[in-house]
């Protein structure tokens, strides 16, 4: 009865919240886009960076009722080099077999922006970038242990926990060299640049990690105080680098700051890439990762590194395949390693989005033990763009062999997501 009320709670919200956002968006009147030229520009880093982020919902179509708050905004970046989004998503989880919970769902809010302090209306700003979020569960396992639950290794939806609020991001992010070179230093977030691709974004691509970064064989850290460079070395071949603390919580800035300085215990990592020309680094992209993850003494982890390659493009304008795979040794990886392919495909740029992934992993066995089958898994998602400031996005996964549940054969997970921004 609880979870069916807990159920029932659940999707009565999520329904009201749709039909609600759908008719406070669905009319939208010719928009501009907000923001001087230097803020349409791409920013380093994948689609989660708040860069990029701000980038595409700035392009919006601008919905009647919100027509002056949108003037606002644009006027803030205009005046005062200040932009900023508000947003919330949604996910619900169903699968058809578990040894433990068989439905979960959660959701969060994010405020997120930056501010041009330095050479405002140049390509060397200097700005501060910030993103704070609440993250909850509405049912007793959230989102991001549910694959854990149906015996599965592997993380759908990770950013859908239930720790409350956090501070994701809060740095100081200088470009130099006419834009060609970038530096970030403060409260970071790896996986807004490091292993990057354009549908690797839980918000608005893939919901499975195994489609994301580091295809689940990189130890990746919490957000936390941190260090990352990126440049372009020619017009074609960039460099990133980054250095992070293992022991960041998120939830606690200050024992953040304070473990980055005195554990000395920092996740790694180095990567080389080719890409047609910067403005589509995410898009049109090969690249070789490197990292390397120190012992971390309290929570006995041994140290640890991997190697992952990605490719993908965009072709025609709508197509955007990709092969991505990964090795890990030892440092906490989910699996040791992984290989994923698949596709999106995008007929009208900003528009309805479809992608399909397939998925091998070998378990880490310095993280799960030896002896457990290799875990396939596949996920097709369809992102229905209702307007450039809602979509919704039903989900379909199937878990092949999970590696610890041996009594499956296979389970299917059906989801769907929802974000709306203002």
């Amino acid at each position: 009865m609880t979870s069916w009320i807990r159920r029932t709670g659940f999707l009565t919200t999520l329904a009201v919240a749709t039909v609600a956002t759908f008719l406070l968006w669905a009319v939208p009147v010719a928009g501009q886009e907000a923001g001087d030229a230097e803020d349409r520009e791409p920013q380093w880093g994948g689609p989660n960076a708040v860069g990029n982020q701000l980038r595409n919902d700035a392009e919006v179509d601008r919905p009647t009722l919100f027509e002056r708050w949108f003037d606002w905004k644009a006027g803030l970046v205009e005046d005062h080099g200040f932009s900023f989004s508000v947003d919330y998503s949604a996910v619900y989880l169903g699968a058809d077999e578990s040894p433990g919970e068989d439905e979960s769902a959660g959701g969060m809010v994010r405020f997120f922006g930056s501010w041009d302090l330095v050479g405002r209306g140049t390509k060397k700003t200097g700005a501060v970038i910030w993103k704070v979020e609440h993250r909850h569960a509405y049912t007793d396992v959230a989102p991001s242990g549910f694959e854990f639950e149906l015996g599965g290794i592997g993380l759908i939806e990770p950013p859908f926990s239930d720790q409350g609020i956090r501070l994701t991001n809060l740095y100081w992010r200088q470009k130099l060299n006419g834009g060609r070179v970038t530096l970030l230093g403060g409260f970071v977030d790896p996986t807004d640049y490091l292993d990057v691709y354009a549908l690797a974004s839980p918000w608005t691509g893939f919901l499975n990690l195994a489609f994301s970064t580091g295809t689940t064989t990189i130890a990746l850290p919490n957000e936390g105080f941190g260090l990352a460079a990126g440049a372009m070395l020619t017009d074609n071949v960039f460099l990133i680098g980054g250095l992070a603390d293992l022991n960041a919580d998120p939830t606690d800035p200050g024992q953040t700051l304070d473990s980055f300085f005195s554990d000395n215990e920092y996740f790694k990592h180095i990567e080389i890439g080719w890409t047609t020309s910067q403005d589509r680094i995410y898009l049109d992209n090969m690249h070789l990762t490197l990292w390397h993850a120190d012992d971390r003494v309290e929570a006995a982890q041994p140290s640890g590194w991997g190697a992952n390659v990605s490719w993908t493009t965009y072709l025609a304008g709508r197509w955007m395949p990709f092969a991505r795979a990964g090795y890990a040794s030892e440092g906490g990886s989910l699996m040791q390693k992984s290989v994923s392919v698949g596709f999106g495909y995008q007929p009208n740029p900003g528009k309805n989005l479809l992608g399909v992934g397939l998925d091998w992993g070998e378990p880490n066995e310095d993280t799960w033990g030896p002896g457990l089958d290799d875990q396939y898994t596949a996920e097709f998602f369809y992102r229905w763009q209702v307007s450039k400031a809602f979509a919704i996005t039903p989900d379909l996964q199937y878990l092949k062999d999970p590696a610890n549940n041996p009594e499956a054969d296979g389970i299917w997970v059906v989801g769907i997501r929802v974000r709306a921004v203002l």
